[in-house]
């Protein structure tokens, strides 16, 4: 995030996970190669499961919270309108007279958060490789803005000094539950870009672009990337005047004496290039009033290159994490990392791992090795320090934490011939009623008639729309239609995917259909045909995931 203040910009940069695989900026390029293809291969591509990505992680300890959350569903989410953000970093903030806290920075998803799970993943993946960009810009584009809360958590030296952790250490995180969040502010992204090169592909995000009132601390993974980020717009955008593009250009009335360099795009005028000067009297001037200023802190000790011990605990959290969240969030994890380590060829590296999981909870080593066909084969790993059992988060669950809504949601409206036209009239007002959309699919993307025949326009053929693509879906179709339905594979897979991917999912009264599928009755299926059916649908759709029709 870019905030272009009246003091000049401020940049957050973060993630979409609370916290980083290492702790030393130092091994910014090792991480960053262990996880690219490999040298000699030149694949896998954009992805980890691969033996040089976890012969590293298992050398490093201090990745294991990280893995926690790269392994969960935190990492597949639905939509990036329905993911946290996160400063990772503790950060400071300072007022006029030099008081100062700490402060950890949170974005929260008015429309809450949700992901995918994993076999939707792969499906949406391929399917359109575009899934996150398009949903983005046309939620945009149709006015349904995305909105996101600013949180704070701040917190004092003696609430940082009672943690038993080092808050400069970027692989852990506050509990919400000892330091709450505090909103203090809205994002809405209420525009596509006009040009996506000129504002979204030149933007260049510094950590080191502060204002006054925001500092950083000594932590020494953000200390690495004051440095990085600059180095990188400078190659990456070509010069040193990176910051005069548009869309990198303060908003607010600004000056300095930083004159040429390469792709300078403004006309300095005067002979003066430097401060202090007594030639031009009416150039900038340095100031005490209203600058920016580091907060002032003690420093001892003697400077050496070495982890702290107060970064040694490499465990507790990646427990933490792990024992807060739903049983159905730690199953999808465990089915993550095995298929992760499964694409592992080497048994070395397996086992290691192996050893890290069975340290940060028995039970989940247990279920991976079980898994892996390696039960009894974990490596025997000491720990740097005994982990120690956390009390529980709630707050780090995905499921659960906000309340169940439609808002934002899409539902794919499958339509065969001689449907109910009044039947699907009331569903789509009691769907858009909600704040939801409804997509309407038909076999042929010219359309479909309705029992009365009339022609009613699709906004999708169903070859080009699984259901991978929505929130809940509904088949409405005559009796005609369901025979014809009933024969089309991709109706059915549009059907048995909704089903294996714990979707609610609405028929009315078409058994040929559904009972090819294969569907029978269970929790968040319903038969529009019986009684007030149409607002249990709707209460099954705001639920979003039946995880009990999970196997």
């Amino acid at each position: 995030m870019k905030f272009y203040t009246e003091e000049g910009n401020y940049d957050l940069v973060g993630n979409n996970i609370p916290v980083f695989f290492i702790q030393d900026s130092m091994k910014f390029p090792d991480l960053v190669h262990s996880v690219k293809m490999e040298p000699d291969r030149g694949f896998p591509q954009a992805g980890s499961a691969h033996d040089t990505f976890w012969d590293f992680i298992s050398l490093m300890p201090e990745s294991m919270h990280m893995i926690m959350w790269v392994m969960s569903d935190r990492s597949i989410p639905r939509s990036l309108r329905t993911m946290d953000g996160f400063g990772i970093h503790t950060f400071r903030m300072t007022n006029d007279k030099g008081q100062t806290n700490f402060v950890k920075f949170h974005w929260r998803p008015i429309l809450g958060c949700s992901s995918v799970v994993w076999d939707e993943a792969v499906k949406i993946n391929g399917a359109d490789s575009d899934f996150h960009r398009r949903d983005l810009w046309h939620a945009i584009e149709t006015g349904q803005f995305p909105e996101f809360e600013l949180g704070l958590q701040i917190f004092d030296q003696a609430t940082a000094d009672s943690l038993p952790f080092d808050v400069l250490d970027a692989t852990k995180l506050i509990p919400e539950e000892v330091v709450p969040v505090q909103m203090v502010g809205k994002m809405v992204l209420n525009r596509n870009p006009d040009n996506f090169f000129a504002e979204t592909e030149q933007v260049a995000f510094c950590p080191s672009n502060l204002v006054p009132g925001i500092d950083v601390t000594e932590d020494p993974l953000l200390q690495g990337r004051l440095f990085s980020y600059l180095d990188t717009q400078l190659s990456r955008l070509g010069g040193p005047n990176f910051h005069q593009l548009p869309v990198n250009r303060p908003k607010c009335p600004f000056q300095n004496l930083q004159r040429d360099g390469h792709m300078q795009m403004d006309v300095p005028k005067g002979r003066v290039a430097y401060e202090p000067n007594s030639l031009d009297p009416a150039g900038p001037r340095e100031t005490d009033i209203r600058s920016f200023r580091t907060v002032p802190a003690a420093v001892d000790g003697v400077k050496q290159r070495l982890r702290p011990e107060s970064f040694a605990d490499h465990y507790s959290q990646a427990r933490l994490f792990y024992r807060s969240i739903t049983a159905p969030e730690q199953k999808n994890l465990q089915k993550a990392l095995i298929f992760e380590l499964g694409k592992v060829e080497t048994v070395a590296i397996r086992r290691r791992v192996l050893g890290h999981l069975d340290i940060i909870d028995n039970d989940l080593g247990k279920h991976i090795a079980d898994g892996l066909g390696m039960a009894d084969q974990a490596e025997k790993l000491a720990s740097a320090r005994i982990p120690i059992d956390l009390k529980p988060s709630p707050a780090l669950r995905l499921y659960g934490r906000t309340k169940p809504t439609l808002a934002g949601r899409t539902l794919g409206l499958l339509l065969g011939a001689g449907f109910d036209a009044k039947l699907v009239a009331s569903l789509v007002s009691a769907v858009e009623k909600e704040g939801a959309k409804v997509a309407t699919i038909a076999v042929k993307a010219s359309g479909v008639e309705d029992a009365a025949g009339k022609l009613h326009p699709a906004d999708m053929a169903r070859a080009a729309s699984p259901s991978v693509f929505f929130d809940a879906v509904a088949v409405l179709s005559g009796k005609a239609g369901d025979e014809i339905l009933s024969k089309n594979d991709d109706a059915l897979s549009f059907l048995r995917d909704a089903c294996r991917h714990l979707k609610a999912l609405a028929y009315n009264g078409t058994p040929v259909l559904i009972q090819t599928a294969g569907i029978r009755e269970q929790p968040g299926i319903v038969n529009l045909a019986i009684g007030k059916a149409l607002g249990s649908f709707v209460d099954a759709a705001r639920t979003g995931r039946f995880w009990e029709r999970q196997p």
